[in-house]
């Protein structure tokens, strides 16, 4: 393995190499790995199509390139409708978008790969549950309880601020002169900037007032920090009386409808469901355009296992492949990227097993795929502050902006927590059976319950208190948790319906015990990827942003072919009638090929008509001129290295689709065709 304080810029040999036997999906990752990067590139020479998003000398971001990108990609996304602010003809309304032709072109196409690298490949059962949830699943799901941030506000204006991002906004401002720190005072300041994120209400309130944090705009004192709860209230129905929410995820609709999911698998595990849809979260402040938004559109999976035995079938397939690891360990010494395999990673538990770490691998794949460079990528594993009480592990796919890193996607090992809760509380049937192969042992946990005792203290509350008692005969865990409490503090408090109870040793005896049986009832663990698709398009578009060489006013969006809003431009050179016909007749033939063609036969010079669609990210440009009427050929020019072929129109779809499909690169072409010198770039 191989530590580094910095990214990488290429992968390993493995990285492309063992890309194998995964359908077509990984024969596209292939191609469009040897396309973007060599693998006997070294780091110190690998260019990343003149994007300036990475400064050449140490791969980090300086002040200017993060301006000139950001400018540059936001201008052009407004003036060709990629995004726009909603609602904008009445002054918008912060943390909505709308996607405009091309936006949406780029986003369904990513969405479809998305079902064929995932859905379809490995197997999946896909669902589309409603927005509107009722409030006794979020209270269930502890979002009621839970889901909030901290906020505060100016004394005198009453302006809100997310108190994470305001407190984060005043050290960057500190540490713009550290001419008079020492270096202490330096770390000190960097490490609250790394950390702020994760703060409780008491740490944020201590460090707003150590450091002076005043509200930005006015300078005004600000409130102590507080919750807010992000999900948006509703009413369900006309009574009053049915309070609902807006759902912040799309999980809790897979996580209620296991049961169904369970028995139309085959009630066998593993298996997994997949969601494509909206969410949404009442943000405090958004910012950062797609990046953090009010309503956005989630691709999330489910994959239920057997608690005992997270391995992965296809774990083979990916153990080789190298990924960017920072774990939660390093966070809090080095900082220190760690490059090494996921079987590595899995081997000496650093990734807590081969279900987690394979869907890890495979967003990987599919981020690369879609435009993400390897130098941009890595995983962030949640520390200790940062997880749920019931997660087991969770790892980040952050991708470098001009933002700095970008949770983009999250990977969760969630326990069995939600079927839990939700069985709990629905009173269904949320589990799993094993059948053993032959009759087993099995540790359980024999309850003995004195109705009697309970009577005396909890007269009102004996049947329900009984019951939850005799059914930890499968749950030995929990069971001797509590007997546990009882021997060391004398009581444990059994919370029930919201009331809570003192159980002390005449009340219950738990003991271990053993039982044959010949299966087991048990709660499936669920392997949760999250996508966040808007912040992923952002991130594709931004570091696949770049301006030619000697000309910083030509935009270019170098968009993989599977994601392009528009497969190719056809540019007729003139307006000539006896060049019409072939523009129809060829934009038909692609059509029926499935490759989504945009026309330009306005009366702009060629070079012109190539810098608009290279704009826009359009991979291939068919350009039809007059000896296309001689000889039934047009000029077929690939968008990143200018560079043109003459090819027979008869051959033109199926050598789009190839390339499209990435089964075949553009140096494959200029091996096959003649090669066109044109003089009007």
């Amino acid at each position: 393995m191989i530590l580094l304080k910095s990214l990488i810029n290429k992968p390993s040999t493995s990285l492309s190499s063992s890309f194998k036997s995964i359908n077509q999906s990984l024969t596209i990752i292939k191609n469009i790995n040897n396309k973007y990067y060599s693998t006997t590139t070294t780091p110190t020479n690998l260019n990343l199509k003149s994007n300036i998003l990475f400064n050449n000398s140490d791969n980090k971001m300086s002040i200017d390139n993060k301006e000139k990108i950001r400018a540059g990609l936001e201008d052009l996304m407004k003036r060709r409708f990629f995004i726009t602010q909603s609602f904008s003809i009445y002054g918008g309304q912060a943390g909505l978008y709308d996607y405009g032709p091309p936006g949406c072109a780029v986003k369904a196409n990513l969405i479809n790969f998305w079902r064929q690298h995932f859905v379809l490949n490995e197997d999946m059962s896909e669902v589309d549950c409603v927005s509107v949830t009722p409030e006794q699943v979020l209270k269930a799901s502890g979002h009621v309880a839970k889901f909030a941030d901290f906020m505060v506000k100016d004394e005198v204006t009453k302006a809100f601020y997310r108190a994470d991002h305001i407190l984060e906004a005043h050290i960057q401002t500190l540490l713009k002169d550290t001419s008079k720190m020492s270096k202490e005072q330096i770390d000190e300041l960097n490490f609250v900037l790394a950390k702020a994120g994760d703060y409780n209400q008491e740490q944020l309130k201590e460090a707003l007032t150590k450091y002076n944090v005043k509200a930005p705009e006015t300078g005004n004192a600000l409130t102590e920090p507080y919750p807010f709860n992000l999900m948006f209230q509703t009413q369900i129905g006309p009574s009053g009386l049915s309070t609902g929410y807006l759902r912040p995820e799309t999980a809790q609709g897979i996580f209620t409808n296991f049961g169904k999911l369970y028995e139309y698998n085959g009630k066998k595990l593993p298996f997994a469901a997949a969601q494509i849809g909206n969410a949404f979260r009442n943000e405090i402040a958004p910012r950062a355009g797609l990046l953090r938004v009010r309503e956005f559109t989630m691709a999330e999976i489910e994959h239920f296992v057997n608690p005992n035995n997270k391995t992965h079938p296809k774990f083979q397939e990916i153990k080789d492949v190298q990924a960017n690891l920072l774990s939660s360990d390093s966070q809090d010494k080095t900082s220190e990227i760690e490059v090494c395999t996921f079987g590595e990673a899995v081997q000496k538990k650093l990734i807590d097993n081969e279900t987690l770490a394979y869907f890890m691998a495979r967003t990987q794949q599919f981020l690369h795929t879609v435009g993400i460079k390897p130098a941009g990528l890595r995983f962030r594993q949640h520390q200790k502050n940062e997880m749920a009480h019931y997660a087991q592990d969770c790892w980040d796919a952050e991708i470098l902006s001009s933002y700095g890193w970008v949770e983009c996607v999250g990977h969760a090992d969630r326990s069995c927590y939600d079927l839990k809760v939700h069985a709990a509380e629905s009173k269904s049937n949320l589990s799993a059976y094993e059948e053993f192969k032959e009759p087993q042992f099995v540790d359980i946990a024999k309850v003995v319950v004195n109705p009697g005792a309970i009577s005396k203290k909890h007269r009102a509350a004996v049947s329900p208190i009984k019951k939850y008692l005799t059914e930890l005969k499968d749950d030995l865990t929990k069971a001797l948790e509590i007997q546990e409490a009882i021997t060391k503090d004398g009581s444990y408090n059994l919370v029930l319906d919201g009331n809570t109870y003192d159980i002390t040793a005449d009340m219950v005896t738990i003991s271990k015990a053993q039982e044959k049986k010949n299966g087991h009832t048990f709660f499936p663990h669920v392997i949760e990827p999250s996508f966040g698709l808007g912040r992923i398009i952002y991130s594709i578009l931004e570091q696949n942003y770049y301006t030619r060489e000697n000309d910083e006013q030509r935009g270019v969006l170098s968009l993989p072919a599977i994601i392009a809003p528009v497969k190719a431009s056809i540019l007729p050179l003139t307006s000539s009638d006896r060049i019409a016909p072939f523009v129809q007749t060829i934009s038909k033939a692609l059509k029926e090929a499935n490759i989504s063609t945009k026309v330009d036969d306005t009366g702009n010079a060629i070079g012109r008509k190539y810098a608009r669609t290279d704009e826009i990210g359009i991979p291939f440009g068919v350009t039809i001129d007059f000896q296309t009427i001689e000889d039934n050929t047009v000029t077929l020019r690939e968008r990143d290295t200018t560079k043109q072929v003459r090819i027979p129109i008869s051959e033109l779809p199926s050598t789009l689709r190839k390339l499209c499909d990435l089964t075949v690169s553009w140096s494959d072409i200029l091996k096959t065709f003649p090669i066109y010198e044109s003089q009007s770039e």
